[in-house]
């Protein structure tokens, strides 16, 4: 059995990944600060499916405070560490870019700092498909991705940079992994998906920005746990897409397919196309299956069919939650 330390545990996708852990019998010390950038009853939710599992430890702390996170590292020998602790959001980084470097970039220096005193040896960051920006699809690990179009990308890229210098002069494994458009259920409230449910369900007219033509690699939660998973065995130092590898799909066709599972029509409240937003994103995905023997299993059609049942389960609390 062995003992991981999982940053962001009360996240959509670090949640997922930390019962995944449990399920196989290791430890999982999950630290958080449940901060406020969306509704903390949507955090507490995944939190409580945690805590009744055994071998699960909560700890309330935040990556930006590396005095804070030292007695959690005196405390306990990690086998390693999964950073999933992060500002996300495009739209939001352009109003407050400072946090996000914060967070994204000195939180990730203060573990990487922790790991080399206690002499943890692996280290899984997650990364982002948005510093794809402008390049060629299907995106490979291979591109150059120097023109991030948002702060959000900037402190991601800074982030994986940052990680490679602690590999080199460290030798810390690091398995730096970009994820494409996760969805599913217990997804953030500012993400697509639970925004669509709740108002096509609702009534509401959709925000949509951009008239539904931009694309997507939607890959479903359990798909991307499983290979933040995979990603724990020794690598050196590699990026891995993790996504889909489908053809990308339209916010137009998910938007169908939600209205086809809740049998009522979508209205919209059209706004112009963002200048931070990606037109479109497809992963190459080959790399990850040929170093970590992972590939996606959950089709979207599946994907939704699960996230509009747990909408529907959830739904006496989820109607007042705070978009």
């Amino acid at each position: 059995m062995a003992t991981y330390l999982v940053t962001g545990a009360a996240g959509f996708i670090a949640a997922r990944t930390v019962e995944l852990l449990l399920d196989a019998g290791h430890a999982v010390v999950g630290l958080d600060n449940l901060n406020d950038y969306y509704d903390v009853r949507l955090k507490e939710h995944r939190l409580a499916r945690l805590r009744a599992q055994p071998g699960f430890t909560f700890v309330r702390g935040d990556i930006e405070q590396s005095a804070a996170l030292e007695p959690v590292f005196a405390a306990h020998r990690f086998d390693a560490v999964i950073n999933l602790a992060a500002r996300a959001g495009v739209r939001a980084s352009i109003e407050a870019p400072r946090v996000y470097f914060t967070t994204n970039v000195d939180g990730t220096l203060n573990l990487l700092e922790l790991m080399r005193r206690h002499g943890v040896k692996k280290f899984v960051l997650a990364s982002s498909s948005s510093l794809y920006a402008g390049q060629p699809m299907p995106f490979s690990e291979t591109l150059a991705v120097n023109t991030p179009i948002s702060p959000y990308a900037a402190s991601k890229k800074a982030a994986e940079v940052l990680t490679h210098s602690y590999h080199h002069l460290h030798g810390i494994d690091c398995s730096v992994l970009r994820y494409f458009t996760v969805y599913g259920p217990a997804s953030r409230p500012d993400m697509g998906l639970l925004r669509f449910t709740r108002w096509i369900d609702e009534g509401q007219p959709i925000e949509l920005f951009g008239d539904g033509s931009q694309a997507r690699d939607f890959t479903y939660v359990d798909d991307i746990a499983r290979g933040t998973v995979a990603a724990l065995q020794p690598v050196g130092y590699e990026i891995l897409n993790l996504g889909g590898g489908r053809n990308p799909i339209t916010v137009a066709t998910l938007i169908a397919k939600l209205e086809k599972l809740l049998g009522k029509p979508a209205r919209y409240d059209r706004k112009p196309f963002h200048v931070a937003d990606m037109k479109e994103t497809w992963a190459d995905i080959a790399k990850a299956g040929r170093l970590l023997g992972w590939s996606p299993q959950v089709s979207l059609d599946e994907g939704l069919q699960r996230s509009v049942d747990w909408y529907r389960a959830n739904q006496s609390w989820l109607k007042d939650l705070k978009f």
